[in-house]
């Protein structure tokens, strides 16, 4: 093997593993997410409530599940694929698991707030709830980094592919 593939090797190994931890930290999250609302619907108020609540607690229900299953691929997809020699497209496969992940993410954390905020407080303070939490995870978590990468991708257009990989 040349230097040069060995290092191409190097540097997919890193960044699969940086993918992997980075899965890590949401795992745990979305997964503890899910089962705070699976509990909900076991509980006596739940019984009583009405349907915008019911809808709003399925269709978060749903995003969640959707997120995990995102954010856990990349390790299926790794293990599947283990020494054949396909890392790359493990990598290309579980960034776009992982963004997609990411959004499903956002939008259960959104209808959990908008969830608790028409339990708690209902009405129009619910959806500014909603609202707020929409406006925060969408820019922090997808408007700024896209910017900040639409940014960085013309000052370093003279990189190469193996480069832009990290």
């Amino acid at each position: 093997m040349s230097q040069a593939e060995e290092s191409h090797q190097r540097r997919l190994a890193r960044n699969l593993n940086e993918l992997l931890q980075e899965l890590r930290v949401a795992q745990a999250g979305v997964q503890i997410l899910f089962g705070f609302l699976l509990s909900i619907a076991f509980t006596e108020r739940y019984a009583n409530a009405d349907n915008f609540v019911r809808a709003t607690h399925l269709i978060t229900i749903l995003f969640a599940a959707c997120a995990v299953a995102l954010l856990t691929a990349p390790a299926a997809w790794h293990r599947l694929l283990f020494r054949r020699g396909r890392r790359e497209d493990v990598i290309e496969v579980a960034n776009g698991f992982a963004i997609a992940g990411l959004a499903c993410l956002a939008v259960a954390m959104i209808g959990t707030i908008l969830l608790l905020g028409e339990v708690i407080v209902g009405g129009w303070v619910a959806i500014a709830l909603g609202a707020f939490a929409a406006v925060l995870f969408g820019m922090l978590w997808f408007v700024l980094p896209w910017r900040e990468r639409g940014r960085n991708s013309i000052e370093d257009e003279g990189e190469d592919d193996e480069d832009r990989l990290e």
